[in-house]
């Protein structure tokens, strides 16, 4: 898997209350491959991530959202997390960035509560998907094909449902990022 990548430039996008291991083991799987992760914030600074409800690590962030172009990178990750989810939806920068990504065409993968951001950017209408099983009636409601499976790809979108399925989501999005070119 070392060098799949070759230097893409990959964003994460997160806040306070991400999934650690959420944003942890995808970032760990690009950098094997090769890639260039950068956290991008919704401020500057610092998030806290989570383990489910208790506080984890401290992360810095390498980009402010208000200063990330999504013009300059070449794949799009949204690690999951309760909080992290419903602060990134509910941001309206933070949405219009993910809807880049859709409307350049690039791959996006998102976990657990993740998709809630794809919903709001009304980006699932008509695809097959998957996310932690509390969000099938908002996928759904958004137009989406909700599925309880590992890891679903449709098109250049790859979903997972939980941490149980990173090792799967991992080797599934650095196959997919390594294949849009």
């Amino acid at each position: 898997m070392s060098g799949e990548l070759n230097g893409k430039r990959v964003a994460v996008l997160a806040t306070d209350g991400v999934e650690q291991v959420e944003l942890d083991q995808p970032w760990q799987a690009l950098v094997d491959a090769g890639a260039r992760p950068e956290l991008i914030g919704l401020a500057a600074g610092t998030i806290t991530a989570y383990d489910h409800i208790d506080k984890g690590d401290t992360k810095d962030v390498d980009v402010a959202l208000s200063d990330a172009d999504p013009s300059a990178y070449d794949a799009l990750v949204l690690p999951g997390g309760v909080i992290n989810g419903d602060f990134v939806r509910a941001d309206p920068a933070a949405v219009s960035f993910v809807k880049a990504f859709f409307n350049a065409g690039k791959p996006v993968a998102a976990i657990c509560h993740a998709p809630w951001v794809l919903a709001e950017a009304d980006v699932v209408r008509g695809r097959r998907m998957t996310s932690w099983p509390s969000l099938q009636t908002d996928l759904r409601n958004a137009g989406a094909e909700w599925v309880d499976e590992e890891v679903v790809v449709d098109g250049n979108l790859t979903t997972s449902r939980k941490p149980d399925d990173l090792p799967a989501f991992g080797r599934t999005l650095v196959e997919q990022f390594a294949a849009a070119g």
